[in-house]
């Protein structure tokens, strides 16, 4: 989630997967070690289905895996805990052949707290509650429209009544097959389930620990949830009945475990990380930077830390709540997006550690999207203040007070925000102020619709302009008020927008449905529902004995098969 840095830009950060050794050969020297991490946000959940940050989606990629999974070097689809499957040739039939001898880790939710062997109907299960009203709203956007049967099973379990024949379009074929049904072809549905909420758990999980556990998680990955009291610390264990081995076939992973705190501080954790208390930094501090640019002792020659950047999938944006004035006059939403000088925000405020959104939400990086189609958004404060004046707010005079609301453990976040005021106030000459809250209260308040404009931030789940545009479709839009938004936050729902999303979704033409994607990105950047930043750039800092940790674009942290060099201790 960060962007250009003018000092290094090397490869990808993430890995695979991971147990404990059983037996030894050329590689038992990469045994051992505890990868120490820090998240600045508390997490907001560690289930599957109710899974949405990035951090999250760090940490338990860890503990879970889904049928397949994401090659963490260059992000193609690789097998998981499907060895393999075939497609129809009217590519709307998937059937996935479970890998022999993938078993859920043990925990006290399983009889004697033995683990049990996973099977098909563990994935039929678990997809059918992806189609259920419950835990599954939040993921049922994945299969919506594009399964067979999952717009009927939604809709027909309503008031906690589940039809029991399950969604027609996912089928256990045996004990080690399953088979998924399409309503037309999808180009990305290998990507979609590599998604983090058709990860698999066992229904044992949910009998134990209620609908959303919060502090207990039961998958098939290389680290098991040994210990975790929220917002404080978390520990992963090794999972000794890990299914994945190396290429000397030795059981994977390497690291005894994984150990993360929760120090909200940024200045705090760069400390910690300087002084080898923690491992790598997932997320740079904006005003430690110039702190970064030699990593070479002058002296000795020693490497302090290794950093590496790449583009990531990432777009930073402001959202509207374009159902009360003032936002709800498109006039004013453009007004905002114009008075905006984004190279400024990049070059100025993140010291180059991002692309400017020029063109619309899509990050840029997507191999075949047409984003020249999509019309620029200028900095042009003069054509600003014209629509603020069309829309009744001649030299922002009767403009309402407004507040910004943001959350602070990001990446610039205060700063930006503090350059955003600066710019709106001068170009526009309207009172707004910054309210800056806790990560969690300000999640909450933007979904139960209490903010007018807020700070968001997406990073794609897989790497496809539809995963950013999903966010705007009016079908993943809750419309009644009362209730808290989902996916779509500003709950826009234009038809012209929907007709087109919906049509491109159906499309099996790449080129075409890239195009048809982009006319779907133009109308929101025509109604500016939300006001595009910034696109971060992926950085890690890793200390110098650190191996085999991959950066990627999408932040997919696979620490399977990291291992430290032992010529190069790690500090205690």
């Amino acid at each position: 989630m960060r962007a250009g840095f003018p000092l290094v830009l090397l490869t990808a950060l993430f890995l695979s997967c991971g147990n404990a050794p059983e037996k030894h050969s050329a590689s038992n020297s990469r045994y051992g070690g505890v990868f120490n991490l820090n998240e600045t946000e508390a997490l907001r959940s560690i289930f599957p289905l109710t899974l949405t940050q990035a951090s999250s989606f760090r940490i338990m990629s860890q503990v879970y895996q889904g049928l397949v999974a994401f090659d963490p070097e260059n992000l193609s689809v690789i097998p998981c805990i499907a060895e393999k499957w075939e497609v129809d040739a009217t590519s709307t039939k998937y059937t996935f052949h479970l890998r022999q001898g993938v078993r859920f880790q043990d925990d006290p939710a399983f009889p004697d707290g033995k683990g049990r062997e996973l099977n098909a109907d563990d994935i039929i299960h678990c997809f059918n509650t992806i189609c259920t009203q419950g835990p599954g709203d939040g993921t049922f956007w994945l299969f919506q429209d594009r399964v067979e049967g999952a717009n009927s099973h939604y809709a027909a379990s309503g008031n906690g009544q589940t039809p029991k024949e399950g969604v027609k379009g996912i089928e256990r074929v045996d004990d080690q097959t399953v088979r998924i049904t399409l309503l037309h072809p999808s180009p990305n549905f290998l990507q979609v389930i590599a998604h983090q909420g058709c990860w698999i758990w066992p229904k044992e999980l949910i009998t134990a620990y209620g609908e959303d556990p919060r502090t207990n998680a039961i998958g098939t990955g290389p680290f098991v949830l040994h210990e975790y009291a929220p917002s404080q610390v978390m520990v992963l264990e090794r999972n000794p009945h890990y299914w994945g081995r190396d290429e000397h076939d030795d059981q994977l992973p390497y690291l005894d475990a994984v150990r993360i705190t929760f120090n909200k501080e940024k200045k705090t954790e760069f400390e910690e990380f300087r002084e080898g208390h923690v491992t790598a930094l997932l997320e740079l501090p904006v005003d430690r930077l110039r702190d970064l640019r030699d990593s070479v002792d002058a002296t000795s020659g020693e490497r302090h830390f290794v950093m590496r950047v790449m583009p990531s999938l990432t777009s930073q944006f402001y959202g509207f709540d374009i159902y009360h004035p003032p936002f709800n006059d498109q006039r004013v939403r453009r007004a905002f997006a114009l008075a905006i000088d984004r190279q400024y925000l990049v070059d100025s405020v993140l010291g180059g550690m991002a692309a400017p959104a020029m063109h619309g939400i899509v990050a840029p990086g997507l191999q075949g999207y047409p984003y020249e189609e999509v019309p620029r958004i200028p900095f042009a404060p003069d054509n600003a203040r014209k629509l603020m004046a069309e829309a009744g707010y001649p030299g922002g005079v009767g403009f309402p007070s407004i507040q910004m609301q943001l959350n602070a453990d990001g990446f610039g976040y205060v700063q930006v925000a503090e350059a955003l005021q600066t710019m709106l106030t001068r170009e526009l000459n309207i009172p707004l102020s910054i309210s800056v809250v806790p990560a969690d209260r300000h999640y909450d308040q933007v979904d139960r619709g209490l903010v007018r404009f807020w700070r968001e931030g997406w990073t794609a789940d897989h790497p496809d302009p539809e995963n950013f545009l999903a966010l705007l479709y009016g079908k993943n839009a809750v419309l009644d008020s009362t209730l808290p938004a989902s996916i779509n936050k500003t709950r826009f729902n234009n038809q012209a927008f929907n007709n087109i999303f919906a049509k491109a979704m159906m499309t099996n033409d790449r080129v075409e449905r890239l195009h048809q994607l982009a006319l779907a990105e133009k109308i929101v950047m025509d109604e500016m529902p939300i006001t595009p930043l910034y696109h971060e750039q992926a950085a890690y800092l890793m200390q110098p004995w650190v191996r085999g940790l991959h950066l990627n674009a999408i932040e997919y942290l696979d620490l399977c098969e990291v291992w430290f060099e032992k010529k190069e201790k790690p500090a205690p």
